[in-house]
């Protein structure tokens, strides 16, 4: 049952009391989001998503025994660059008083714990924050995890960069100590929300959205063909490519014809213009413009890929292929860690985390892995159906919640789902070319762990762990 309705259940017997008597209370259950990243320079303060967490935030305070834990890049302070420091708290607070203004009020009814993620990783290194958050009944803990107790077993809860090679802290808690992902989003994610309302249709306010990181590119390219681009030169470029796959198979026959591979006279130069006309000399026309451009191409192609092969190999030599700088890198650090935490605390039942923006629930023999997904706007990329177009990124949001709770001794966990559409619709253009987007992959509303499942999984737990010291 979704958090709105079993608020409407409960409202009648709302407990409002101060923060302090709430917390010396018995928590029962819990709530998980993360990768809202609200906040950031000019387009990036904008929040798609700023009524529906509005609401779920509502719903949340006709639960006295419940907490709500935000783990991880709540705020993009790393999208701050026209100022520092706490001014960053200043501006969000100036920019997005709806937020500090629900989160006071759902906070006088329920606890709410946030932890530093590495976008807003300045949380976990001034203390100052911590006081600051505490005015709006938020209860910072500067840590790089957290856990928590449901059902005689513990839920191991954190962000998750420190997995990523790119957004790891070399030195938590340190200021001056960022990783390279700090500097990437200063030098182009900030960067793209300055610009963005220079675009056509706010486009490039995004690229938080776009992942892995190598699809920016491409996506780029996308959203200039079909938002940026001349209308008129548009018309004229749609046409060759969309012919590009035809052309080379009619170059290709042409070629075959010509050295007596195929004994046909399909591919003659004269057919289309003598049996189509007026047409037919315009599509020959094109095929001749796509042939040329097939030719340069492949005579390019060569020194290029010499090119190509020669920086990667003076790079290599440099070492700078080997400085753990990985992009696209999927969920298997993350699942790689959670490994290790089942194994090394048989006490855990749940690996909660976040960060890649990936929602998703694991069900392993030892326990389960939960990934809270994000709240930003989700770009799918799907193939254009005919020719060399550029591919399409489809928008759409999955705004994920877990709750976590205890019933009859097993660990219960609940997925929900709150449903937005985008705002923004897919040209005609688009919409003609564009494939259907991939299914997402779905996750079960109701998981649970029994207490029997519990007590074997410590069992092995505990023969892994002899295996493991034995090994050291």
């Amino acid at each position: 049952m979704p958090i709105h309705d079993r608020a409407e259940t409960r409202g009648a017997g709302r407990h409002v009391g101060t923060v302090t008597a709430r917390r010396d209370g018995a928590t029962t259950e819990y709530y998980f989001v993360s990768d809202l990243h609200i906040g950031g320079d000019e387009q990036l303060q904008q929040c798609d998503f700023e009524e529906e967490f509005t609401e779920f935030l509502r719903g949340l305070e006709g639960r006295d025994d419940a907490e709500l834990i935000v783990l991880g890049d709540l705020f993009g302070l790393w999208e701050f660059t026209e100022v520092e420091g706490l001014a960053k708290f200043d501006r969000l607070v100036e920019n997005h008083p709806w937020l500090f203004e629900q989160l006071r009020a759902t906070g006088e009814h329920v606890r709410i714990t946030v932890i530093p993620g590495n976008h807003d990783y300045e949380l976990a290194c001034y203390p100052e924050y911590v006081e600051r958050l505490r005015e709006y009944n938020v209860e910072l803990e500067q840590e790089v995890h957290v856990t928590r107790e449901v059902a005689d077993r513990t839920i191991w809860i954190e962000h998750g960069m420190q997995h990523d090679p790119n957004n790891r802290m070399p030195d938590f808690g340190n200021p001056h100590a960022n990783p390279v992902g700090y500097f990437v989003v200063r030098k182009i994610v900030a960067q793209a929300g300055r610009l963005s309302g220079r675009s056509r249709y706010n486009w490039p306010r995004d690229i938080q959205s776009v992942a892995p990181m190598e699809e920016i590119p491409r996506w780029i390219l996308s959203n200039y063909f079909y938002r940026e681009m001349s209308p008129y030169l548009r018309f004229v470029v749609a046409p060759l490519l969309l012919l590009f796959n035809l052309t080379a198979l009619y170059f290709l026959g042409a070629v075959l014809e010509a050295v007596g591979v195929l004994p046909t006279r399909i591919f003659e130069p004269s057919l289309l213009a003598r049996d189509l006309g007026v047409a037919g000399v315009f599509l020959e026309l094109l095929v001749a413009v796509n042939a040329v451009l097939l030719v340069v191409l492949a005579i390019a192609a060569v020194p290029l890929l010499l090119f190509d092969r020669d920086v990667r190999r003076t790079v290599r030599r440099f070492g700078l292929l080997a400085s753990g700088l990985q992009v696209g890198q999927g969920d298997e650090p993350f699942l790689a860690a959670a490994r290790r935490v089942f194994a090394e605390h048989p006490d855990v039942a749940v690996f909660v985390y976040g960060h890649t923006h990936r929602a998703s629930l694991l069900r392993w023999d030892e326990g389960v892995v939960i990934n809270t997904g994000t709240w930003l706007k989700r770009l799918v990329r799907v193939p254009a159906r005919l020719g060399r177009l550029p591919s399409v990124y489809r928008p759409s949001f999955r705004l994920n919640y877990f709750r976590i709770a205890e019933a009859d001794g097993a660990v219960v966990i609940e997925y929900e789902r709150i449903e937005k559409e985008p705002t923004e619709r897919l040209s005609w253009l688009q919409r003609l070319v564009a494939k259907r987007a991939p299914a997402e992959e779905p996750i079960p509303e109701r998981t649970v762990i029994e207490p029997e499942a519990a007590g074997r999984s410590q069992e092995r737990h505990g023969e892994h762990g002899d295996e493991h010291r034995q090994r050291q």
